[in-house]
């Protein structure tokens, strides 16, 4: 087990998981919101076509998190419309 961030908090994931079940297992749904309307999104395809599973990780926007490995000391942050870079 390994320890990631999420929106400030710490939470442990098994590394090389989907981080998107690492989010579920510890009772986190919503990843992103969107840009026009300010809704939730999560899960949906779960294999890497929807989007609705982008979040920012470490610093980078739109990372599918259905698909992308879990990493010991991610930092990993709901996205609000597009996302942001951050650098």
């Amino acid at each position: 087990m390994v320890e990631i961030t999420v929106d400030g908090k710490t939470i442990m994931a098994r590394e090389g998981e989907p981080i998107l079940a690492a989010l579920l297992a510890n009772n986190i749904f919503i990843n992103r919101y969107t840009l026009k309307r300010k809704e939730p999104r999560g899960l949906f395809c779960g294999i890497g076509q929807c989007t609705d599973c982008a979040m920012i990780v470490d610093g980078t926007p739109n990372v599918r998190t259905c698909i992308t490995p879990v990493k010991t000391g991610m930092v990993i942050e709901t996205q609000y419309g597009l996302g942001r870079e951050r650098f």
